[in-house]
């Protein structure tokens, strides 16, 4: 299952596949996961202030028996609770139960208060001093990236961000200025096609390329998303898919089937986009229908 260690420009590595904890329920769920992760295989973890579940990967982490060396933590600075950078880490640090983090990474431009370069600065402050190995950012495109590099004393060693067919076409900017200033991208959300988009243009190139490796359509993406390049982070609740995930290292698509899984993404990019904006919206329709029968039940009444 040959997932490369990928070096990182400070001279640190990363391995070149995580187990992410984004919308694993808080409690004994995210420690069970985590630790069914860890038993499979998986050396890179990836959690983040706003999870809310960095204490219960911890706990999970400490569980495994693994020496601190032996295990990639990766968390984010999300801005919550009003707590400033250096007190953040240091909150992540006790709640994680480790003395440094292998990564750490400002989560979204919008968090990056006052201003991105100052925000920065505090960052490199946190390298210097030993709480961190690798700093990076997440969801930057390639205004903020330059925005950061004019005064960055250390560059990124990563940028974070969404990489699935359906949106190659519209990070490709990004991916390319990351890969011109040896920043490595580290890809979320890689099955999208396949868990929230099903039966999208990317499916029939998928369909192909799975049927010629002998594999499943959720391991061409990570083999596609591996073929540009990234880090990939992906999750699953269930122990045969994680071990489907690292299986997928031994795949290697031919260069027709990278560009077809390319061009079919490019058509369904719309979609991608109109599905998202429907997501969005949900919760505010949910509201005002909920608002509307209770108005009706309010004026039955009287």
């Amino acid at each position: 299952m040959p997932w490369d260690t990928i070096k990182l420009n400070d001279g640190n590595s990363i391995p070149g596949i995580g187990f992410g904890t984004w919308k694993i329920p808080k409690g004994h769920e995210t420690t069970d996961e985590v630790d069914q992760a860890i038993s499979v295989g998986f050396s890179h973890i990836d959690t983040a202030q706003i999870y809310r579940n960095e204490e219960e990967t911890g706990k999970a982490i400490r569980e495994s028996g693994l020496k601190r060396e032996e295990i990639f933590i990766t968390t984010k600075y999300s801005g919550m609770d009003m707590l400033d950078i250096e007190t953040s880490i240091k909150d992540s640090l006790s709640k994680l139960g480790v003395s440094y983090i292998d990564l750490y990474l400002i989560h979204h431009p919008r968090v990056a208060r006052p201003d991105i370069t100052t925000a920065w600065s505090e960052m490199e402050a946190l390298k210097s001093a030993g709480l961190v190995k690798s700093i990076g950012v997440s969801n930057f495109g390639v205004k903020e990236l330059e925005t950061l590099l004019d005064k960055a004393k250390i560059k990124p060693a990563v940028n974070q961000i969404m990489l699935q067919p359906y949106v190659y076409a519209e990070q490709a900017p990004t991916i390319d200025f990351c890969n011109k200033h040896g920043i490595i991208v580290e890809g979320y959300s890689p099955l999208i096609p396949v868990t929230q988009l099903p039966n999208g243009p990317v499916t029939r190139p998928l369909k192909g390329a799975a049927k010629r490796l002998k594999a499943t359509e959720d391991q061409v993406l990570l083999a596609w998303a591996r073929a540009k390049g990234a880090v990939i982070l992906t999750s699953s609740s269930k122990k045969s898919r994680l071990e489907g995930y690292l299986a997928a290292g031994d795949l290697a698509l031919s260069e027709d089937e990278i560009k077809a899984i390319d061009k079919a993404g490019a058509k369904g990019q719309r979609r991608h986009y109109i599905m998202k904006r429907v997501k969005s919206a949900l919760p505010l329709v949910c509201a005002s229908v909920v608002a509307v029968a209770l108005l009706n039940h309010y004026f039955a009444c009287v």
